[in-house]
């Protein structure tokens, strides 16, 4: 008999934390019997009927104001991802439903199209990715996101993407075209270069080995990329930052940046969950490192610090990074996205060109 509880085959979380706006919640009988021979549970995608692709934010630390999701949730898994809690304002859970249940933006390059033609737009960078990946699984076949930048290219507004997929290297057409204008930056999440811990903990994403070759192929293409370790987890992965840096500076990258784990709302108990899991000889020493970096807590949402931490692991974590990036000359350059070239044509002017 399978337990219920246990972890699930190319699936980050292994439950359903209670949604934090709702009062029912869903528990398992430990005493049911659980059919050895049942699926895992499969993605389900659902339409998105939203009126409108770009969102604006107002948060100091996050660096960009505006911002594309062609998704919402993401099948890649990441137990640790800091926007699973988004999927609770949408009535799910923020576990196996952030991963499971994939809201798609059908509309979205037709929307983006008229919200950069109107007047009421200021050229300006818009990221990609900004809470969900734009390039997991299910991009391959749909290519919402690479309609997006087929738009973004014709109109030659400056973006940003971050992503965990090599996919990405698929629309290097559109992403050369952009950075021809200054107009784009990549950049590449790694978090481990150990394929298996990888795969434990961010199943559906792509291997280590391939995002470094994401970076190698559009480095090449003369599209400016770089490296994010993203999120460096204390006692799994922090000691590995590094090797990471340098292995994506041997691939191509000319900058890099590094975030630490974040645990908002249902992430903890998930993460807690996935310790035991998978590293609970190193459960409390993980926590208890966090808590370190957060001033007694799991998490702190504070704006400068919720990236980052406080404290004498933060202050070596960023030492670290800044000694490794001045050794690998990361970072030497600045890369100021350029909106002179958008250009917004209306139907008649197409005819002229």
């Amino acid at each position: 008999m399978n337990d219920p509880n246990a972890p699930i085959k190319g699936r980050g979380a292994s439950w359903n934390p209670q949604n934090r706006f709702e009062s029912l919640a869903y528990f398992v009988d430990d005493d049911a019997h659980i059919d050895d021979d049942a699926p895992a549970p499969r993605t389900i995608f659902l339409r998105d009927p939203t009126r409108t692709i770009i969102t604006h934010n107002d948060s100091p630390d996050v660096g960009f104001d505006y911002s594309i999701n062609p998704y919402r949730g993401c099948e890649h898994g990441c137990i640790y991802c800091f926007a699973r809690p988004t999927h609770e304002y949408l009535g799910f859970s923020a576990g196996l439903d952030f991963e499971t249940k994939i809201l798609v933006k059908e509309d979205a390059p037709e929307l983006l199209r008229e919200e950069l033609s109107s007047p009421k737009w200021t050229p300006q960078t818009i990221a990609i990715s900004g809470v969900t990946d734009a390039f997991q699984p299910i991009e391959r076949k749909l290519e919402i996101t690479r309609r997006c930048l087929g738009v973004l290219a014709e109109f030659r507004n400056p973006i940003v993407i971050i992503t965990k997929n090599h996919l990405v290297t698929r629309d290097v057409d559109h992403l050369a075209e952009l950075a021809s204008h200054g107009a784009v930056s990549v950049n590449v999440s790694v978090t481990t270069l150990d394929a298996e811990l990888a795969r434990t903990m961010e199943p559906r994403t792509s291997s280590p080995e391939l995002r470094l070759r994401a970076i190698e192929t559009l480095a090449k293409a003369g599209v400016p990329v770089g490296v994010m370790v993203a999120p460096v987890v204390p006692a799994i992965t922090d000691h590995e930052m590094p090797k990471i840096l340098a292995a994506a500076a041997d691939a191509g990258a000319t900058s890099a940046g590094f975030v630490v784990l974040r645990l908002p709302w249902a992430v903890a108990p998930l993460f807690e969950k996935w310790l035991d899991e998978h590293f609970p000889d190193r459960k409390d020493k993980v926590l208890n490192r966090v808590r370190d970096l957060r001033g007694g807590k799991l998490y702190d949402a504070k704006w400068g610090v919720r990236g980052r931490g406080e404290g004498i692991f933060a202050e070596q974590f960023r030492a670290i990074f800044d000694v490794t990036c001045r050794r690998l000359h990361l970072n030497e350059r600045s890369y100021e996205l350029s909106a002179a070239a958008f250009q917004r044509r209306g139907r008649q002017a197409t005819l002229f060109d």
